[in-house]
């Protein structure tokens, strides 16, 4: 088991620990949670032995192998499924080991190393590594391609696929499900459920805690909170708890009443009886879990917006995608004054690029986009997070966006997203992950959209935030789409369900629960497809197992040869490619921060008086401009992107 006895921990002059006290048992699986920059990551380094303790005792195992996920990856040349084996370091060893012996003249230790690798399954190393990389949405093409040429979203999910091929018996997870989409998040909790091991995971996503964990650690006041059960026994014993201090009674009543209010008012306009008794389940535990979060560092809410009385926009006969290639055809949807939809879909599909354009951000390649004059549009996507100016502060960004608005009123409406005093006036370079996600959402709030589009709003914030953003968008009267893993966020905040697949937009008859069996049923077809591979595996291990090692060694030098010689040629001819894309790649990011600098002069409302007609005019002309050339390169990107992927196909 792992013990802390008393310990206390400093960081520089924050005290993140003080006399704590935490027990985990062996093979228990642990939600860790707290507030940002409360000591989580620090206990994970603790466990790691990259920190130690200032004062008390920290007992773990000596000999517990213990794996976790980085959350950085260098730009290795090294192939995807590679990257991925690397995590099984013995293994590693050992083929390094057996690469030797077959160079040399004489085989004498060769049956023991491959006996050896039997009992590591090393014969099934590749096909599980494929298999991970699977699970976490990578599709059998970027399986050889170098980890370099993923984004860094996908390199976040070969470090978790790296962190579960390595074996271990204490796994530690940060954040898992930051940039994985749904599909990705349900494979990895029934991938966690079979875990032999010890299981330490800090998590935003309520869902993927409570399907997972069977315990839960608070870290809160330099404390930890030992809970038995999963995290909504947590929010019921914490509710409990904090019910008995007569200080938080009234607000607690305050917030049931609102949440009772908004079940009443869903009961009224629901439309579809099974989504509605489900939805309406879900919003009365809320109620039930309410005072669990009165203290809770957010309370902010989406101010009235532009009342419009017919569809906000549209997309009809609509082919969505880049370049030529199409990724959903024929799109059909209408969004109205109210209407929450979630949208479904396997990666890849095509759920973003919807969501792009609805916003007009993407092009159609055939249809008819139209929209209301009315229309206040809110979008929110992880680029825009960078796209914040890191030399401006969170006041700062909304005095451009509001010039005549007093400093107060604007720090009074920061303070709900937790900006106090510096922090809402310090300039934003070293803002976290989250608190970026933070401010780019105050943003949106802020200007009163009627049309809220949501792609992966709650990665990088932590539960409590996840948690207010959910009752926000509950009060919401515009309408909202949204793309999300965090189930408890669309089970709470979306009406209807649309499903993205097979290059199709089609709404869905079900809730979340029925889109789960939907993905059973796509991968138990995918699993049939793959079921040879295993069984070219066993007979690969059987044909080593004795004298048939001998047999194979020439024949093992001469595969070999031909891959580096193959190797080499992919890369002869692929490098050029990959080089232009790059390039295009810094270009379209370019014009874009361009584009970003002119929307920002836009949002100026003196622009638009008539004494600026003029200046208006010519900002106006440059952001055409932009756009045209932001197409193009998009489309040249999509082409040479198309043409890398055929060569790649023609050479594996």
């Amino acid at each position: 088991m792992i013990r802390l006895i008393d310990v206390s921990l400093q960081r520089g002059t924050q005290v993140l620990l003080e006399n704590a006290n935490f027990t985990a048992h062996l093979g228990g699986k642990v939600g860790v949670i707290g507030a940002n920059g409360s000591g989580k990551s620090s206990l994970f380094k603790l466990l790691l032995g990259q920190l130690h303790v200032d004062a008390g005792e920290l007992l773990m195992p000596g000999q517990w192998r213990v794996a976790h996920m980085a959350q950085e990856v260098s730009a290795s040349q090294r192939s995807a499924v590679d990257y991925v084996l690397d995590g099984n370091s013995a293994l590693r060893e050992l083929q390094a080991a057996i690469a030797a012996e077959e160079a040399a003249e004489s085989h004498d230790q060769l049956g023991e190393l491959y006996a050896k690798l039997d009992a590591l399954d090393g014969f099934n190393a590749q096909y599980k590594a494929e298999q991970l990389l699977h699970g976490l949405g990578f599709v059998q093409s970027q399986l050889a391609d170098p980890v370099a040429s993923f984004s860094g979203g996908w390199r976040i999910r070969l470090n978790l696929a790296q962190a579960l091929m390595c074996p271990s018996d204490l796994l530690l997870l940060d954040e898992p499900t930051n940039h994985l989409d749904l599909d990705a998040s349900v494979w990895l909790e029934q991938w966690l459920r079979a875990y032999e091991g010890t299981l330490l995971i800090i998590s935003h996503d309520r869902d993927f805690l409570d399907n997972v964990v069977d315990n839960i650690v608070h870290i809160e006041h330099k404390q930890c909170w030992s809970y038995s059960g999963n995290y909504s026994a947590f929010e019921k014993l914490r509710a409990e708890r904090l019910a008995q201090q007569q200080v938080t009674y009234e607000k607690q009543q305050q917030r049931k009443a609102e949440i009772h209010e908004f079940v009443a008012r869903f009961k009224a306009k629901a439309s579809k009886a099974r989504q509605a008794q489900s939805r309406i389940k879900e919003l009365q535990r809320m109620e039930d879990i309410a005072p669990a979060h009165v203290d809770s560092p957010f309370d902010f809410h989406f101010f009235e917006s532009k009342q419009s009385y017919s569809a906000l926009t549209s997309l009809t006969d609509a082919n969505l995608g880049y370049g030529e290639q199409i990724i959903v055809k024929a799109a059909q949807i209408e969004l109205l004054p109210g209407t929450r939809i979630g949208l479904l879909g396997p990666n890849g599909a095509g759920k973003s690029t919807l969501i792009k354009s609805l916003v007009g951000a993407l092009p159609l390649l055939s249809g008819e986009r139209k929209q209301s004059n009315n229309l206040m549009l809110g979008y929110f996507a992880q680029h825009q997070l960078e796209a914040l100016d890191m030399n401006a502060s969170a006041i700062l960004h909304v005095q451009r966006l509001s010039p005549n608005v007093r400093e107060q009123e604007i720090r009074n409406f920061l303070g709900g997203f937790n900006f106090h005093g510096d922090k809402a006036s310090d300039p934003i370079r070293d803002f976290s992950g989250g608190e970026k996600a933070r401010l780019a959402l105050s943003l949106i709030v802020w200007q009163k959209p009627n049309l809220l589009l949501l792609d992966e709003p709650t990665n990088h914030l932590d539960l409590e935030m996840c948690h207010a953003l959910t009752v926000a968008l509950q009060g919401y009267g515009g309408a909202l789409v949204v793309i999300s893993h965090d189930r408890h966020l669309l089970r709470n905040t979306v009406d209807q369900f649309y499903l993205v697949a097979e290059g199709k937009l089609s709404e869905f008859d079900g809730d979340i629960a029925d889109y789960q069996q939907w993905l059973k049923g796509r991968d138990q077809k995918s699993d049939a497809g793959t079921a040879k591979s295993a069984r070219d595996a066993v007979e690969k291990k059987e044909m080593l197992g004795g004298s048939a090692v001998s047999k194979t060694e020439k024949a093992t030098k001469t595969e070999k040869k031909e891959q580096r010689q193959n190797a080499a040629l992919k890369r002869q001819r692929l490098n050029p490619l990959r080089s232009q894309i790059k390039k295009l790649e810094q270009r379209i990011d370019e014009k874009q921060a361009k584009m970003n600098e002119v929307e920002q002069q836009l949002a100026d409302s003196s622009l638009y008086e008539e004494s600026n007609k003029t200046t208006l005019t010519d900002i106006l002309y440059e952001q055409r401009t932009l756009q045209q050339e932001l197409n193009l390169c998009e489309e040249e990107w999509m082409d040479l992107s198309n043409e890398y992927e055929q060569l790649q196909s023609e050479s594996s």
